[in-house]
């Protein structure tokens, strides 16, 4: 519940700032796939697996012993990050390995992870 101390008392929108940001705010479908970016990071298992690749690029096997879990729990999560675009695979043989999709996922996690540390 907001506190009523923290409204506004009487209605004025203020139109000049309201157009500025409306002529600015991105289409639906971003907040769409941002909304699904955060989700797949809202998962303590996902962002150990994160941390763990912001490290090395790790095969499932790696994962699953560094982190304690088995591959297929693992392969799992690492489902969930493919498809918000978190990491990304490579095949070597008959091995599958993982990395971060991209320095964003990085800065994201380290922003996180610095925030919740101050």
């Amino acid at each position: 519940m907001v506190n009523p101390s923290e409204t506004c008392e009487l209605h004025n929108v203020h139109e000049d700032i309201v157009e500025d940001i409306r002529t600015r705010l991105p289409e639906d479908v971003i907040f769409a796939k941002t909304a699904v970016f955060f989700k797949a990071l809202c998962d303590e298992t996902r962002l150990r697996i994160i941390w763990a690749l912001d490290q090395s690029e790790l095969c499932v096997c790696d994962l699953a012993d560094t982190l304690g879990m088995s591959p297929s729990a693992i392969s799992h999560q690492l489902s969930t990050l493919k498809i918000a675009n978190l990491v990304t695979s490579r095949r070597a043989g008959k091995e599958v390995f993982y990395s971060l999709a991209d320095d964003h996922v990085r800065s994201m996690l380290e922003a996180g992870i610095e925030h919740t540390c101050e």
